[in-house]
């Protein structure tokens, strides 16, 4: 019985008074029962949490009290066990390192496409103006082993850090293409898309909500193998079901 809730987001939003967001955080996590791992930094949050489905839902009615918060989206999936030993909220330089201070996804995003959209363009094998879709995936190459779209662009990375580099080393590959940038949740590949498309590259999108999005609500056709996750499940399939259950 998948009785644990798990719940994946992120926002770049303006944040200051970072000791004091983090205290009240931890306390309403905490109150919750929650475990898992929240980051805050001065250029958003990242959260990674789980626990009963009450304890969920008052943890997001205090996030989303504060205004800054409000329109937070989440990504849901259950497992059997929570995949987190404890509970954690860490003050970091960036929510996600990129090591590329220029890149402020609060200012401005990239376009972006969401997951009924991307899957209709990959059955079809074209965007809607007849241009080829290549998906490019932004994450490490380990994660990449476990599942990735099918004949996605791989660049092996080992950290995101490397990313931008990689494009310009490898940007012919991308010409006259419609570039769909890919994660796990978002995020890495919203600051991806802004980096591309700022250094150039036309046509570029970001998937909205990552591959999490897209398996809950597509399925997660073209994807193949499973979603690698930074938790004691492992991975997950299109039906969002752990490796471990």
């Amino acid at each position: 019985m998948s009785s644990v809730v798990n719940i994946a987001a992120y926002k770049f939003v303006s944040l200051d008074a970072l000791p004091e967001l983090r205290a009240r955080l931890l306390a309403q996590a905490d109150e919750a029962a929650l475990k898992g791992t929240v980051l805050l930094a001065e250029e958003g949050i990242n959260l990674f949490l789980a626990g009963s489905q009450e304890g969920i839902d008052a943890f997001l009615a205090d996030l989303r009290a504060d205004a800054r918060f409000a329109d937070l989206e989440v990504k849901f999936s259950h497992s059997a066990q929570v995949p987190f030993r404890k509970l954690l909220v860490k003050i970091k330089r960036e929510i996600i390192r990129m090591d590329h201070p220029t890149i402020r996804p609060e200012a401005g995003r990239a376009p972006g496409v969401d997951p009924r959209t991307l899957a209709r363009w990959l059955a079809q094998g074209a965007d809607d103006e007849g241009r080829p879709v290549v998906m490019l995936d932004t994450r490490n190459g380990f994660e990449v082993d476990e599942g990735t779209f099918k004949n996605a662009i791989d660049w092996r990375i080992d950290r995101f850090t490397q990313f931008p580099a990689a494009v310009q080393a490898h940007r012919a590959e991308l010409e006259g293409k419609t570039v769909v940038s890919f994660c796990t949740g978002g995020i890495r590949c919203e600051k991806a898309a802004i980096y591309m498309h700022e250094a150039g590259i036309p046509n570029v999108y970001q998937l909205d909500g990552g591959i999490l999005k897209y398996f809950e609500e597509t399925g997660g056709p073209g994807f193949d193998g499973k979603c690698f996750v930074f938790d004691e499940r492992l991975s997950l399939d299109p039906a969002l079901a752990p490796s471990k259950d």
